[in-house]
């Protein structure tokens, strides 16, 4: 494979999955309850695209971030050492205002689940339990760095073995699995039908950054064979 093919390598998937995602949007969308409040004078609908646009710059960044530096060390040979630190804040900004998005999507479209406010209350606590026990797994035992993905950047980081500490003595997909559950909880706190729209399809998107990006270059790095032996993807 030439390196413009390795650094596109398999965003052919991300782009069907992620059109399939836009389209099931814009039928959610349609629904007047979901359509339903306002935030700071500005309309749910605006709030959701905002959050939907956020998620889908995010997982652009981290691909062409992971993909330009693993297979043309473009930002370290751009920016030295300060390659990944660069990496790191684009990724956090981004991450962070990714997560304020739904929580102001639930509070502009909040009362539109009609079912037990209380019972929601108790589900989103419920639901808020698994993703913090994975960041402070995450925190603990596996590291910020390793979760941003530095072995694109470090050699030195592809020898760590897998982590089994924590979150992680259960799955070897907490981030994916448990982490993404903290966008579930302001759609169940604050009864929003347009926040939990918005949560299925960051849940469902982040799983195209694993099929499509991850996941390949988990076998670039690491080997064909038994990938995971190596990486623990937080």
């Amino acid at each position: 494979m030439s390196q413009i093919q390795l650094i596109f390598e398999k965003q052919w998937l991300h782009g069907l999955l992620l059109a399939v995602l836009l389209a099931g949007m814009v039928l959610v969308t349609g629904n007047d309850d979901v359509r339903a409040g306002q935030f700071w004078g500005v309309t749910t609908p605006f709030w959701i695209w905002l959050a939907i646009g956020l998620a889908v710059t995010h997982q652009t960044f981290v691909w062409v971030c992971w993909r330009t530096q693993l297979h043309a060390s473009l930002l370290i040979r751009t920016f030295d050492n300060h390659g990944f630190l660069l990496y790191a804040i684009g990724f956090s900004i981004l991450g962070i205002a990714r997560v304020i998005a739904v929580f102001i999507v639930a509070i502009s479209n909040q009362d539109t689940l009609q079912t037990d406010t209380i019972a929601l209350k108790f589900l989103a606590i419920i639901l808020l339990a698994p993703a913090l026990y994975l960041f402070y797994s995450v925190k603990r035992y596996f590291g910020f760095k390793r979760a941003f993905g530095i072995d694109h950047f470090d050699d030195g980081y592809r020898s760590i073995p897998f982590e089994r500490r924590g979150i992680f003595r259960y799955t070897r997909n907490g981030m994916y699995i448990y982490g993404f559950l903290l966008l579930w909880v302001p759609a169940f706190w604050w009864a929003s039908l347009a926040a939990l729209g918005v949560a299925v399809f960051n849940h469902l998107y982040i799983w195209v950054h694993y099929f499509a990006t991850e996941l390949p270059d988990i076998n670039r790095i690491y080997g064909e064979t038994r990938p995971r032996d190596h990486k623990e993807t937080a």
